[in-house]
C-alpha cells in the first residue's frame, strides 16, 4: 500500500531530520549545516552532512543521501513502508489500515503468510528447545558453550525425531498444506504424504535485515547425513541475496564484517564481543551476498576454516570481494580449524590480535600459491617466481602495482630489478599491463557529453533549491521538459510545481520515490557542489551559462527526436525560440 503524498509529508515534515539522525549520529552545527562521521562508510574526518534548511543528508564520501525516511531505510535496513510507519509513530501519526482488492490480496498475500508459517514455525522450534522433547537439543548446545541469553538472541531452537509434529502443529493453525511446503518446511512422498522436512536437528532461523525468519538450518544430532539441511530458496529466501546473522550485524558499525563459513562460527563470535560476523547461507559466497556487505563496510576479514576447503572458500571469495570493490584480509585461525575453536581455547583477547594481524588477501593467496612449490629446487623456485609475476599483472593501478613489487621483492627475496623485469617481459608476452610505463592519456578517462548534460541540470536543481527566488527570473525560459534525463525532470517536475505554489522543500521531492538508489541519486542532484563565485556579475554569468547549456541540449535532444514525434518538434519549435531570447537575456539577481 503507498500512502498519500500528503501523508507522507505531514509525517516527514513533524521528524526534524536533525533530530532524528542525532540519535544515531553524534552531529556539530558548522554554518548552517550540521556535520558528523558518516555511518554507512568507515571514516575518521567528517563527510556526512545535514541540512536543516533543506531536511536532507549528504555523505560527500560515499553519496549517501536522502531525507529522514531514506535515512531510515538505509540505517534500519527497512522498506519505505516500514520507515514511513516508524516515523509516523514517533510523530504520533496516525496511519490508514492496509486496505487491498482482491487482486492486490492475492498478489501481496502470499509473501505474508509465507513470513507468518515460518514464524510460528522458529516459535515452535523454540518451545520444543526447552521442553522435555528438546533436551538432546539443549545439551548439544550447552555443550558448545553457548549460553541461554545466546540461545534466545538467535532463536535457536530444536525438532524432534517424530517427523510430523510441526506440520501437524501448522495445520491446527490454520496454515493449508501447500502453504508449509512452499515455506519448505515440510516434503512430500507417497509412503509418507506431507511429512516435516526437519527432524533430529537444532535449529537455526534465518532472519533477514529486518528480524523476519525467511528460513532455516538445521544441524543433525549424530551421525547422519547431511550435518547441516537448509531450507530450499522460496519467494522471501534467496540463499545467495542473504548472510546469516546480517539483522544483528548490520549495526555493528565497526568498519569491517567478518565473513564465517556457519552458523555456529557467527554464533559464537557474536557471543564473544564481534557483532559483525555473518556467514553465508549453506551455499558459497556470492556476487550478491558481497554487494550486501559494501553497504556496511568497505573491508572484509575472512574467517573462515583453516582446513583445504576452507582455503579454497577463502581464495574464491577474495576474487569476489575483489570484483565488488571490497579490500579483504585472511585471518589465520591455526592451529585450530574455525572462529568456534579458537575462541573456546584462546578467547576474545586472542581472536582480536588475530583480527589485527590479518593478511592482505594478495599476500595469502601468493602464501597457498607458495605450497605447489619447492623452494630448495632453483627451477621450481623460478616456476614461482613467474607466477608471483602473472599475478602482480593483475593491479591495473600502477602505483599499487609498484607498491606490491617492492613488497614482494622484500618478503620473497627477489631483487626488485630483477621482478619488475619479470613482471614486464610477462606483461609484454601476454599483452598485460606494462608494470612502469604510464600508459599516455586516453579520452576513456575524460567526461562524456552526457555527464556535461547531467552536470549542468544537477547544477541548475541544486542552485533552484537553495535560491528559489531565483525561479520567477528564469521560468520564460525553461520548463521540466528541458530535463531530458529521465530522473531528473521527474524531480523537475515536481520542483518546479513546488516554486510555483511557494511551498518547496527538496525534501518533498525525495519522498515521491520508494527505490533507495533513486533517493540516493535525487539527495546527489539537490548536493550538486556549486562554483564559489565572488561577484554578482560572476554569479550571473555563471546562471546564464548554465541555462544555455540545459536549454541547448533539450533542444539538440528533440530536434533529434522531431522525425515521428509530435511532442520533440512542438520542443523544438518553442524551444528554438526561447534559446534565442535566452541567449541574448541578462538574468539579473541580487547583490553576492
Amino acid at each position: 500500500m503507498r500512502y498519500s503524498e500528503e501523508l507522507i509529508e505531514e509525517i516527514r515534515t513533524k521528524n526534524d531530520i536533525v533530530e532524528v539522525i542525532s540519535g544515531y549520529v553524534r552531529l556539530q552545527r558548522k554554518g548552517s549545516s550540521y556535520f558528523g562521521l558518516c555511518p554507512f562508510h568507515n571514516e575518521k574526518s567528517p563527510s556526512f552532512s545535514v541540512s536543516p534548511a533543506k531536511q536532507m543528508y549528504y555523505c560527500f564520501g560515499c553519496g549517501a543521501g536522502g531525507n529522514v525516511i531514506t535515512f531510515l531505510m538505509e540505517y534500519e535496513n527497512a522498506t519505505f513502508q516500514e520507515a514511513v510507519k516508524i516515523l509516523a509513530d514517533r510523530a504520533g501519526v496516525a496511519l490508514p489500515e492496509m486496505e487491498y482488492t482482491e487482486e492486490m490480496r492475492r498478489k501481496e498475500s502470499r509473501r505474508a503468510r509465507l513470513l507468518e508459517v515460518n514464524k510460528e514455525a522458529a516459535k515452535y522450534y523454540y518451545c520444543l528447545l526447552r521442553s522435555p522433547r528438546g533436551k538432546t537439543g539443549y545439551r548439544y548446545l550447552s555443550g558448545r558453550e553457548l549460553s541461554e541469553e545466546t540461545m534466545k538472541k538467535f532463536g535457536l531452537g530444536y525438532a524432534d525425531g517424530s517427523g510430523s509434529d510441526l506440520t501437524a502443529y501448522l495445520r491446527s493453525k490454520g496454515y493449508a498444506d501447500d502453504l508449509i511446503t512452499e515455506a519448505g518446511l515440510t516434503g512430500f512422498d507417497e509412503k509418507r504424504g506431507v511429512h516435516d522436512k526437519f527432524w533430529n536437528r537444532v535449529m537455526f532461523p534465518i532472519q533477514d535485515g529486518n528480524h523476519r525468519v525467511i528460513g532455516f538450518g538445521g544441524r543433525v544430532m549424530g551421525d547422519a547425513k547431511p550435518k547441516y539441511l537448509n531450507s530450499p530458496e522460496t519467494p522471501v529466501f534467496d540463499k545467495s541475496r542473504n548472510l546469516y546473522g546480517l539483522n544483528f550485524a548490520r549495526t555493528s558499525r565497526t568498519g569491517n564484517m567478518l565473513l564465517c563459513e556457519g552458523y555456529m562460527d557467527v554464533i559464537a563470535l557474536h557471543q564473544a564481543g564481534f557483532g559483525q560476523a555473518v556467514a553465508s547461507l549453506g551455499t558459497a559466497f556470492t556476487v550478491g551476498q558481497a554487494g550486501i556487505l559494501k553497504r556496511f563496510a568497505e573491508e572484509v576479514l575472512l574467517a573462515y576454516d583453516s582446513d583445504g576447503a576452507g582455503t579454497n572458500a577463502a581464495l574464491r571469495a577474495i576474487g569476489i570481494l575483489k570484483e565488488a570493490g571490497l579490500r579483504g584480509r585472511v585471518i589465520d585461525m591455526s592451529p585450530y580449524k574455525d572462529p568456534d575453536e579458537f575462541i573456546k581455547h584462546l578467547g576474545a583477547e586472542a581472536f582480536q590480535e588475530r583480527i589485527d594481524q590479518a593478511q592482505n588477501s594478495f599476500f595469502f593467496e601468493l602464501k597457498v600459491l607458495e605450497r605447489n612449490y619447492h623452494m630448495e629446487d632453483p627451477e621450481s623456485k623460478t616456476a614461482f617466481h613467474r607466477e608471483i609475476a602473472k599475478k602482480l599483472c593483475g593491479f591495473e593501478e600502477e602505483v599499487e602495482r609498484e607498491n606490491y613489487m617492492e613488497s614482494v621483492a622484500e618478503r620473497y627475496h627477489i631483487g626488485y630489478e630483477n621482478l619488475r623485469k619479470l613482471v614486464s617481459s610477462y606483461a609484454a608476452r601476454t599483452g598485460l599491463v606494462k608494470p612502469v610505463e604510464r600508459p599516455k592519456p586516453t579520452t576513456a578517462g575524460k567526461p562524456t557529453k552526457e555527464d556535461h548534460v547531467k552536470k549542468s541540470q544537477r547544477i541548475l536543481l541544486t542552485w533552484l533549491s537553495e535560491e528559489p527566488e531565483i525561479y520567477p527570473k528564469i521560468k520564460a525560459y525553461i520548463s521540466p521538459a528541458d530535463f531530458t534525463q529521465e530522473l531528473y525532470r521527474q524531480v523537475a517536475d515536481k520542483l518546479f510545481a513546488g516554486l510555483e505554489q511557494g511551498s518547496f522543500s527538496p525534501a518533498s521531492v525525495v519522498s515521491a520515490f520508494e527505490d533507495e538508489e533513486e533517493q540516493r541519486e535525487v539527495a546527489a542532484i539537490f548536493n550538486t557542489k556549486l562554483e564559489s563565485l565572488n561577484t554578482k556579475q560572476e554569479r550571473e554569468k555563471a546562471l546564464h551559462d548554465v541555462l544555455v547549456s540545459v536549454k541547448d541540449n533539450s533542444f539538440q535532444y528533440y530536434s533529434a527526436r522531431m522525425g515521428s514525434d509530435m511532442e520533440a518538434l512542438n520542443q523544438v519549435i518553442s524551444g528554438k525560440k526561447a534559446l534565442e531570447e535566452l541567449k541574448n537575456a541578462h538574468i539579473s539577481l541580487g547583490s553576492g
